[in-house]
């Protein structure tokens, strides 16, 4: 038996990479599973709809189930079309894999409207959408008293957490996607929903550059940054052993999983009246005695 035998899910960008190793486990733990997948380049460009169809055949030979979706998540029809697979095909859906995205890398002063726009539309919109016609899905069926059980694991980045230079259409992206997870975490709980994030630190056609060399397998070691790695995290937040866990993000890299948390205070200046700018001005070292006030780095832990 399989963690989510009987279970019903969906994987966005389930061609290749992280996505198609998502889709693989989900199957092999036992469910049935729609691979949602545009076949784009990684910027976003065409459709090559082999790979997608590469997964599904590997599920097929491996003895699970599984089916070809192409819909673009970022469109509000195509959302709601592959929600609305499942429910046709399976009779309900169960998990939604949210891990379709692009990069459109660019510093600030040379990002064109389109380089801004695409990305946030693939990565924000695409988990919105998606989330938005499952979540109404779900909320039906408890409202008829049925007893749901659903799962939404979403796909942020360490970028969108710690910030990127280069990547600020896709950091905000990112960013928002860890903020939408806890409010739909807060949303849909009482419909029998769990909502979580993953920030996957792997190898994949997006990150190949950003790794380069230190993310190459070598032969003989563990290969930390591939991207096999992730999936099991998914597995477990799309299972029965997960239902006590809503509203997280995980930072996930080789055999290491970190639950990372939101904004906290890091020092504070109180009183019982307005500050003044030169009173905050001579305040400043008392404000940021305990955190430097510079850029924090880039966390590689």
């Amino acid at each position: 038996m399989g963690m989510l035998d009987g279970k019903v899910a969906i994987v966005t960008g389930a061609g290749r990479g992280i996505g198609r190793e998502e889709a693989l486990l989900l199957a092999a733990e036992g469910a049935k599973v729609i691979v949602n997948d545009v076949g784009a380049s990684v910027h976003g460009e065409g459709g090559d709809k082999s790979p997608a169809q590469q997964t599904v055949d590997d599920i097929v030979a491996a003895g699970g189930e599984a089916v070809v979706n192409g819909a673009d998540v970022s469109s509000w029809i195509g959302a709601e079309g592959l929600v609305q697979e499942a429910v046709d095909r399976w009779g309900k859906l169960d998990i939604l894999v949210n891990n379709a995205g692009i990069l459109r890398d660019k510093m600030s002063f040379s990002m064109t409207e389109a380089d801004w726009d695409d990305v946030i539309r693939v990565h924000l919109k695409g988990h919105f959408a998606c989330s938005h016609f499952a979540a109404v899905h779900w909320r039906a069926r408890s409202k008829a008293g049925e007893d749901v059980y659903a799962r939404i694991i979403n796909t942020a980045s360490e970028s969108g957490l710690f910030g990127n230079a280069g990547q600020a259409n896709y950091g905000a992206a990112k960013a928002g996607i860890a903020a939408l997870t806890v409010i739909l975490a807060r949303e849909l709980e009482r419909y029998g929903v769990r909502v979580n994030a993953i920030s996957p630190r792997a190898r994949t056609r997006m990150t190949e550059d950003l790794f380069g060399a230190m993310a190459q397998a070598e032969e003989g070691k563990f290969d930390a940054f591939g991207p096999a790695n992730v999936a099991p995290l998914v597995a477990f937040l799309a299972s029965p052993a997960a239902d006590d866990v809503n509203g997280q993000n995980f930072v996930v890299y080789g055999g290491s999983v970190w639950v990372m948390q939101g904004w906290t205070p890091a020092g504070s200046v109180e009183r019982d009246s307005r500050w003044t700018p030169q009173e905050l001005a001579e305040a400043k070292g008392k404000l940021f005695e305990s955190h430097p006030s510079s850029i924090p780095p880039f966390s590689f832990f």
